[in-house]
């Protein structure tokens, strides 16, 4: 059996061949679904060369152009010349006989629209905000949160996280204690190190975004709510050429070991980590190659949901709902360049003229016949086609409505809009977009209080910074996305003041750094 659960110690969670079929049967479904998601957001362009050979000399991807595009799959065969089947992405098309690709259009409305909700999520630094009842360890815990995140990418790690959520409709964040820490808790001593010290084992803690095709959860049979073992499985390219590339062609065919070369000749391993609020486990193409006991008693993994979807795992991904319509989108605008391939230019047909094939059209050109029947007669143009302008409309127009983004939010002004200097205005205008965004706000709230909860139950199993359950506890503030009035925030944070607000959290909403004046006034 590839797989040793033994130190687990769990006797219901002893059959191996479970965890083999999630990686050999359920990872290949879940990474071929969650491909087409990321394919559909980034639309990754190909040169042609780098497709199947034959297809690209039978002109297949031709049409003029040296590249194709991931949004291609969802053209019909009319357009492409090439029939997709459910599990094949833009190459593994079967090339439709007698049927010539035509004019390719791809517009993808579904990248902007992402990056525009996930800049009006986390396009401003949050802000973590302590409940600890002792003032000195408020501060403290900030400083330690601070320190984390920027360890971690800052802004970046939550602009990430929102992208993978919103892809892919969830992401899970895998807190990794450096080594420093996991040695820490095995020794004697009883030492309390400096505060500046703590600091600087923080900075070792390693905030891991999985993203959802190498996730393969094992959930509460009882409680979809609750993971009982995150198992992981992907694939890994390693800095160093395979046995294959470094031997040569023969040695390609002859050899038999597992690990294979990807396409550019590097080592390829597939691992597979097991993690349990116990222990933990890696194999490397299903052998044990470490494994350890985790002291922490829980276990270090988070779950945000990008929407909340009651009874699944996973949660509404923002891309999935917006396929058919883009799909929709890309076929219309193809069909439009291809008609005014034919009739945007002018024909003309020539009759009783001598040699008029061979002379060109230009302007101030005669031509002089003896013929009298001779004429020539013009054909061909571009015509207006309302419906269709009306179509494509309506069809961005559904794209708005679905994903809550419309090109307002981008920037993007057509019309008058009127007066949009006061804050009811823009409310009104941005409804929809405000209206997810704090759906958002709330699921990926959570996650991030639940990661700064893990980090001090760390820290605090490890002796390195003892806290108690009420000094974990920590509220997430978000900057508001939309232009505001100064004189009315400050108006606002006054009558806060007098009503009993803390003043610490008041600065905060207004967008001082009150820690780092507490510091400078040391």
């Amino acid at each position: 059996m590839p797989f040793d659960l033994t130190i687990f110690k769990d006797k219901e969670f002893s059959n191996a061949d479970y965890i083999e079929w999630l990686v050999d049967e359920r990872s290949i479904d879940i990474h071929t679904r969650f491909a087409k998601l990321w394919e559909y957001y980034t639309n990754p362009m190909v040169e042609v060369s780098h497709a199947t050979p034959k297809r690209a000399e039978s002109g297949s991807f031709g049409a003029g152009r040296c590249y194709v595009q991931a949004q291609e799959c969802g053209l019909p065969p009319r357009i492409t010349g090439l029939v997709h089947s459910v599990n094949a992405g833009v190459f593994g098309g079967q090339r439709v006989r007698d049927v010539q690709r035509k004019e390719v259009v791809i517009e993808n409305d579904i990248a902007w629209r992402i990056n525009a909700a996930v800049d009006f999520l986390f396009g401003k630094p949050i802000s973590f905000v302590s409940k600890s009842p002792v003032s000195q360890k408020r501060a403290e815990i900030e400083s330690i949160f601070k320190v984390v995140f920027a360890a971690n990418g800052a802004i970046g790690f939550f602009q990430d996280m929102a992208v993978l959520g919103s892809v892919y409709g969830f992401v899970d964040c895998l807190v990794r204690p450096g080594d420093e820490i996991v040695e820490s808790i095995s020794s004697s001593s009883s030492q309390t190190p400096s505060f500046e010290d703590v600091l600087q084992l923080v900075r070792t803690i390693d905030l891991e975004l999985i993203e959802a095709p190498r996730a393969l959860p094992v959930l509460e049979e009882n409680d979809y709510k609750k993971i009982r073992y995150y198992v992981q499985h992907f694939v890994q390219r390693r800095n160093a050429l395979s046995q294959s590339r470094r031997a040569g062609i023969l040695a390609k065919l002859l050899s038999a070991g597992r690990r294979s070369p990807d396409a550019s000749g590097r080592l390829v391993v597939a691992v597979t980590e097991i993690t349990s609020a116990t222990a933990w486990q890696r194999y490397e193409d299903k052998q044990l190659v470490a494994e350890s006991e985790l002291p922490w008693g829980f276990l270090p993994v988070v779950h945000i949901q990008n929407v909340a979807q009651p009874y699944y795992y996973e949660g509404q991904s923002d891309v999935e709902s917006l396929i058919p319509l883009q799909d929709e989108l890309n076929t219309r605008l193809s069909d439009r360049a291809s008609r005014i391939t034919f009739q945007a230019f002018k024909m003309y047909l020539g009759k009783g003229i001598e040699g008029f094939e061979d002379r060109p059209i230009s302007p101030g050109r005669m031509w002089y016949t003896d013929n009298p029947e001779a004429a020539i007669e013009e054909f061909g143009g571009d015509a207006a086609t309302p419906s269709e302008d009306m179509h494509i409309a309506e069809i961005r127009e559904a794209m708005d409505k679905t994903s809550g983004v419309t090109p307002v939010v981008a920037g993007v002004l057509k019309n008058k809009l009127g007066n949009l200097t006061s804050a009811v205005a823009l409310r009104l205008t941005f409804m929809g977009m405000l209206s997810k965004n704090e759906r958002k706000r709330f699921t990926y709230a959570e996650g991030l209080k639940k990661i700064a909860q893990m980090v001090l139950a760390v820290l605090d199993r490890a002796n390195i910074y003892k806290t108690s359950e009420a000094d974990r506890e920590v509220d997430i503030i978000f900057p508001s996305p939309l232009p505001e009035n100064m004189m009315e925030k400050l108006k606002e944070a006054q009558i806060k003041k007098e009503l009993g607000v803390p003043t610490e959290q008041v600065l905060r909403e207004l967008g001082y750094d009150t820690m780092n004046d507490r510091e400078n006034s040391n």
